[in-house]
């Protein structure tokens, strides 16, 4: 189940092509995409067309992360360029399931993200919707922070509430010296970017996060 993530935002975007094959070499299970659009967050990224591009250069899944303010409006062009799962915030949107609806019909996997100040209140009524939840652990615009272990309950209580194949997903500060706790919470898909991407080993550092998180994952307390 442990799913390594690449993030790109940390990649040298003069060499993307060439840092995308090497950490698809390296073993990574997925590339994470963050899209942010100024307005929900503090930043602007990129758009559909680098994740089409990105789409040509790599048989990796695509995990497109929305950190926009109007999501509904994009879902198409990005499942078009290619995503194979979209994910958007709960805080930008009263109507998720629509949202949801629009994004399984594009053939494209529907996921939800929570910010670290969001109760997860707002998504039990659509868990069972859903093939993710990504849980923040650092406030969304910026690589870099530190992760905020005060979080790390959030992974416990979706663990207790979803099914044990259901993936839950965990994004900021992940690192060798991070993963084990989170892992062992019961998260299971872990996007991480100068842990990789600025490490001068990709493939020990993809090897060295998986290890640790399998360890911990497989160790944790299981359902009664």
């Amino acid at each position: 189940m442990i799913k390594i993530v690449p993030s790109i935002l940390s990649a040298d975007f003069a060499n993307l092509g060439r840092d995308i094959k090497r950490v698809e070499d390296a073993g990574a299970d997925m590339l994470h995409i963050d899209v942010m659009d100024g307005h929900f967050v503090p930043n602007i990224t990129i758009g559909v067309p680098v994740v089409k591009s990105v789409r040509k250069v790599t048989r990796l899944p695509l995990n497109v992360h929305l950190m926009i303010a109007e999501p509904e409006k994009y879902v198409e062009p990005f499942a078009r360029a290619g995503s194979d799962i979209i994910v958007f915030h709960i805080e930008v949107t009263d109507r998720p399931e629509d949202l949801i609806a629009g994004i399984r019909e594009l053939g494209v996997k529907p996921g939800i993200s929570v910010n670290p100040e969001t109760g997860l209140d707002r998504i039990w009524g659509i868990l069972d919707k859903l093939d993710m939840v990504l849980v923040m652990f650092v406030h969304p615009g910026f690589a870099g922070q530190a992760l905020m272990h005060e979080i790390v309950w959030k992974v416990k209580e979706l663990r207790k509430r979803a099914p044990e194949d259901f993936d839950i997903e965990v994004d900021g500060g992940i690192n060798e010296k991070t993963i084990s706790e989170i892992a062992g919470a019961g998260a299971n898909v872990f996007v991480a970017g100068t842990a990789i991407f600025g490490s001068p080993d990709t493939a020990a550092a993809i090897r060295t996060l998986r290890q640790k998180a399998e360890e911990a994952f497989e160790a944790r307390p299981q359902k009664a």
